[in-house]
């Protein structure tokens, strides 16, 4: 098995997969903004198996696998990982599916979704809903790794409705993933309140007193590397992953802050818009850049009326011609 993750320079700094963000032109981005040593490992947004299994429903999720050439030379230059996320409830499934990954050649790692708190996921006992039914998730992660040569990791949470961290962690590392990912909140927790940094400090104990070679990550308020490396000191972890954090700023992996400008965010906005366009074409929806429009408009006067005109916009076409004007 080829395990990146034990390769990887300590901290270990990851962007987060996010469903409807984190596609191949969006990592393209974030990663053209940082430096080659900030940025350690990237996820795909998370992937269906049940979609991967299915000759229809594989043409349907195939866009969340897409990896363009110019995001690859990306990665290749500034040696950062690419790891595929899958979720579904099937180990038979999750088997075959990294089968199909690992044939692709396009990925350095496998990542299995426990974490997902979305009502329809849950209630077909996928995602976070396996912290409900440990024994399914190790088979789970046991069926995944014997379908691939990659490392195999985990992205959880430290309950469902309840704080169970210990208890859960432990049975995870009984099968030995590669690393596993935490983000500080129960499923019912969703993103409220503050993170639990506490509990996965508590993780690390554990992993540390069984002498398991698999790594934590943290995960939950972190939108600066200033908070990523506090956390790191403070709690432990081999590494942080970023989430919804890289919306306050794109280039917060950087480790000497700079001041950004009005027109680096407007530059920035633009190559996210023609990279859109250039890589989706048809297959693409405008109505989910619409997302990204606070993260580049923000910070400097008449921001907010500009953002409303994109916001009217129907296409990449028309959003261009507004950016000029600004």
């Amino acid at each position: 098995m080829l395990d990146f993750w034990q390769s990887l320079q300590k901290p270990i700094i990851a962007l987060a997969p996010m469903e409807d963000v984190t596609d191949t032109v969006f990592r393209e981005v974030i990663r053209s903004v940082s430096e080659p040593d900030a940025l350690h490992v990237m996820f795909t947004e998370f992937t269906s198996t049940d979609g991967l299994c299915n000759k229809k429903g594989r043409e349907f999720v195939a866009t969340r696998l897409v990896v363009t050439e110019t995001e690859r030379e990306l990665l290749k230059a500034s040696n950062t990982k690419l790891v595929a996320q899958i979720w579904g409830s099937d180990p038979e499934k999750f088997h075959e599916s990294a089968k199909l990954i690992s044939g692709m050649r396009l990925f350095d790692g496998i990542d299995i979704n426990m974490g997902c708190p979305v009502k329809k996921v849950v209630k077909n006992h996928s995602c976070s809903d396996l912290i409900n039914h440990p024994d399914v998730a190790k088979e789970i992660i046991i069926a995944t790794r014997e379908g691939t040569n990659l490392p195999v990791s985990v992205k959880t949470r430290i309950g469902f409705n309840s704080i169970v961290t210990e208890e859960w962690i432990g049975e995870l590392l009984e099968v030995h993933p590669a690393a596993i990912t935490i983000h500080g909140r129960t499923r019912t927790m969703m993103s409220n309140g503050l993170a639990l940094w506490d509990e996965i400090g508590k993780a690390v104990q554990l992993r540390n007193q069984s002498n398991s070679s698999t790594l934590i990550l943290g995960n939950g308020d972190v939108d600066s590397h200033v908070t990523a490396l506090a956390r790191v000191r403070d709690f432990g972890v081999d590494g942080v992953m970023v989430g919804t954090g890289i919306f306050k700023n794109p280039w917060m992996f950087n480790a000497v802050e700079k001041e950004i400008s009005m027109q680096m965010r407007i530059d920035l906005l633009v190559k996210h818009i023609t990279l859109y366009d250039r890589t989706w074409k048809d297959k693409g929806n405008f109505n989910v850049l619409k997302r990204f429009f606070k993260i580049y408009l923000n910070g400097f006067e008449g921001a907010a009326h500009w953002r409303d005109q994109l916001m009217h916009c129907k296409n990449c076409v028309e959003a261009l011609e507004v950016i000029k004007r600004i």
